[in-house]
């Protein structure tokens, strides 16, 4: 059975010209110890999936339609307070900016306690010592030390070592981490992407990677979710999306990335750019910008079919199409 499952989820911005319809009908799920990575252009919907699993839409922004499930239980119609219990205790979060989520008055030790002892039935001293812990355990050196030091004081790398001590705190069952490695140089994002495969393997946790980097993507992950526009366009196992991407916006990524053996002195690119939430084409959103485009994309909008070893949103995999061939 999954951990977390999203079925048919839709989010909206209520707005003064209408609304805007930014994730349409998004379903994914994650087993326990699995990465799923989640990718795509800037405006895609990553994020917001991210924000929707973990209860913290922006206003106005609202679930619309479909339902997340932990567990076979349904969190996304829950109040306020269920869910900031939830979000602490089964479902960890890591951020693009650890300074986001560490606050500077207090040290990261008061920090790391205060989450442990509202989320477990633990006493101060065993929820420092299980501060120090999880210090060490994400690679702080002199963590008995460290602990009593305030955001400041630690490097970038380091304080995203914190954030995700932060976000292990309660032993969550799913991390759902927004560009972890973004804001890190090569070397630290090596060991941070390291650090995650670990707590994978050692906890048992389900982990939703959310990147633009497909770099970051093949070294981290089990499967792959390529987003497009507020939809998934293909989903996989990591190294089928790679290696023979089935619909033509997912080849468009790889063919993007450089290839340190071939002699190309320009990069592929896609032609054109995502479209506006306002302005998303009829039929597949990708059509204008496809160089495989035909009538039925113009018309007609493609949901996930089989598309040899992965699944992907495109008619060139549509089975009526197959037997005409």
């Amino acid at each position: 059975m999954s951990l977390l499952e999203v079925q048919n989820l839709i989010v909206e911005f209520p707005g003064r010209r209408g609304t805007l319809r930014a994730l349409d009908d998004v379903s994914f799920s994650i087993a326990a110890g699995e990465i799923l990575g989640v990718v795509g252009e800037s405006g895609a919907g990553k994020s917001l999936t991210g924000a929707s699993i973990i209860g913290l839409l922006e206003p106005p922004g609202r679930v619309a339609g479909g339902q997340i499930l932990l567990e076979g239980q349904r969190i996304d119609n829950l109040g306020h307070e269920q869910m900031r219990h939830i979000r602490g205790r089964r479902i960890g979060a890591i951020f693009q900016d650890p300074l986001t989520s560490l606050n500077p008055l207090y040290t990261v030790g008061q920090q790391l306690t205060e989450t442990i002892r509202t989320h477990l039935p633990v006493s101060a001293a065993e929820a420092r010592a299980r501060a120090v812990q999880l210090l060490k355990d994400t690679g702080i050196p002199a963590a008995e030390q460290r602990i009593d030091h305030y955001p400041h004081q630690f490097s970038g790398g380091m304080r995203q070592r914190v954030v995700i001590a932060l976000a292990l705190a309660a032993e969550p069952q799913l991390i759902v981490a927004d560009e972890p490695t973004t804001a890190l140089d090569v070397s630290i994002q090596a060991q941070i992407i390291q650090l995650l495969k670990n707590i994978c393997k050692t906890r048992g946790a389900a982990v939703m990677l959310i990147t633009h980097d497909m770099g970051v993507i093949a070294e981290t992950c089990d499967r792959v979710a390529v987003m497009y526009a507020g939809r998934v366009a293909e989903i996989g196992p990591v190294h089928e999306v790679i290696n023979q991407p089935a619909h033509p916006y997912t080849a468009g990524l790889m063919a993007s990335i450089p290839d340190m053996d071939s002699e190309r002195e320009r990069l592929n690119q896609i032609d054109g750019a995502m479209p506006r939430l306002n302005a998303i084409p009829r039929g597949c959103a990708f059509n204008p910008r496809c160089p495989q485009v035909f009538d039925r994309c113009r018309v007609e909008r493609p949901d996930l079919m089989p598309a040899g070893a992965t699944r992907a949103a495109c008619w060139l995999h549509a089975a009526d199409r197959k037997e005409a061939a």
